[in-house]
């Protein structure tokens, strides 16, 4: 008698922890508290705690819908042309030498997200590793240590938060690029660091860019948060135009989910920078495989409303406004807590780190349990490590936030 064999019934699949912010939101949403408090997503909110589409969104969507010629139609594997050149003039500088010289090769992506997997495949195939794994700044954000080893690529960390300062760990920072493998690949927020605020100045940013070229490294930029963290496109840039500048190795993953408030239409690109007009078509080329095999083609709505606004002097004009708008308030957010804690409620410690961080999260320096209750006894929804989404503040929640935090600090809650 043969024996029966059973079909799969994946009963050895363990189940995965759920993701950390989308666990947290969750919770927020069931919580009946009338004064609950969401710090946790990031994503901006108004001063009423509303989703708000840019209007110049607005705009570029009525366009859009009005046109006779819009299709349905696949877009190239590698993305609208109109908007992956626009997209790479916006973060490298539209009069950048690469650009001229067509040593950039863009390539339209699932956000900031797909950029980076899409990034990591690309060096996991082809980059001539001496040591096959990317530095990562610890903390960083969470999803990096899930997409690199998900491409065959092993995580380590380098030193950048100082607990005791709240502020960058600088000299342990640069002794671990100094002392890491030649041609190491380390990857670096291009502004507003997530999830700390803390990002290096223009000097420091110089030293990294010594020691990177010294040692031959790589610089995996991720730029999410581009006109997001001062209010100003062309400053926010400016890390990643300074190593293009001195001819660092380098590639860039954009996203336009913050600065666009096009969260859900994943709008992004990656962007990587050759040394001539021949290495980059023959990257282009290899990233299409990559592309086609994963995504076939990318989604074409949000792109073209980026591309609206991009190529169109009104509306991008209309859009830097908007972004003011958005960095602005998160800027006046910093500058009330800080005032609450400092000058009213004179919260023990030094709070200074609240309005020399930039961009929408900051580190509040607090400790998990105290981070714990805040959510279980104030029902204000953060992450363990106390980091808080300066967009979920506001002019209605932010007295009852700073009064929660000052008893939680002096043991009260």
């Amino acid at each position: 008698m043969s024996e029966t064999v059973s079909a799969e019934r994946w009963t050895e699949v363990p189940l995965a922890p759920p993701d950390a912010i989308f666990k947290l939101t969750a919770a927020f949403k069931a919580d009946t508290y009338p004064n609950k408090v969401n710090l946790g997503v990031g994503a901006y909110r108004d001063d009423n705690d509303k989703p708000w589409v840019l209007p110049v969104v607005k705009k570029a969507t009525d366009i859009l819908v009005k046109d006779p010629a819009l299709d349905h139609e696949y877009l190239p594997i590698t993305g609208l042309p109109e908007f992956t050149s626009a997209a790479a003039r916006l973060i490298f500088g539209s009069d950048s030498p690469v650009i001229a010289e067509e040593r950039v090769t863009s390539v339209q992506t699932i956000s900031g997200t797909g950029a980076n997997h899409l990034g990591a495949l690309f060096l996991s195939r082809f980059y001539g590793w001496n040591d096959k794994r990317v530095y990562v700044s610890d903390p960083t954000w969470v999803n990096h240590h899930q997409i690199f080893p998900l491409a065959g690529i092993p995580v380590s960390t380098y030193p950048y938060y100082d607990p005791q300062t709240i502020g960058l760990a600088f000299g342990p920072f640069l002794e671990t690029l100094k002392n890491a493998a030649p041609r190491s690949v380390f990857l670096l927020h291009a502004c507003a660091h997530n999830p700390t605020g803390v990002d290096p100045t223009r000097e420091q940013w110089g030293q990294i860019a010594d020691v990177l070229l010294e040692k031959g490294h790589f610089a995996f930029f991720d730029c999410a948060y581009q006109g997001f963290a001062s209010g100003d496109l062309d400053n926010d840039a400016w890390a990643v135009r300074e190593f293009v500048r001195r001819n660092v190795p380098l590639l860039v993953c954009q996203s336009f989910a913050k600065n666009a408030g096009l969260y859900g239409e994943r709008v992004g690109a990656l962007h990587v920078v050759s040394p001539s007009k021949e290495a980059a078509v023959r990257i282009k080329s290899q990233l299409s495989v990559l592309a086609r095999s994963e995504i076939s083609n990318p989604p074409a709505h949000g792109a073209r409303l980026v591309s609206l606004i991009l190529n169109n002097s009104e509306l991008f004009e209309e859009w830097k406004r908007d972004i003011r708008t958005m960095a602005g308030r998160i800027i006046d957010m910093r500058k009330e807590l800080h005032r609450l804690l400092t000058e009213e409620l004179k919260t023990p410690g030094n709070w200074d780190h609240i309005v020399n961080q930039i961009g929408m999260f900051s580190f509040t320096g607090i400790s998990p349990a105290q981070s714990q209750a805040l959510v279980e006894k104030a029902h204000i929804y953060l992450t363990a490590n106390g980091r808080i989404s300066m967009a979920g503040l506001n002019s209605h929640n932010i007295r009852y936030f700073a009064e929660s935090l000052d008893k939680a600090v002096r043991g009260q809650l």
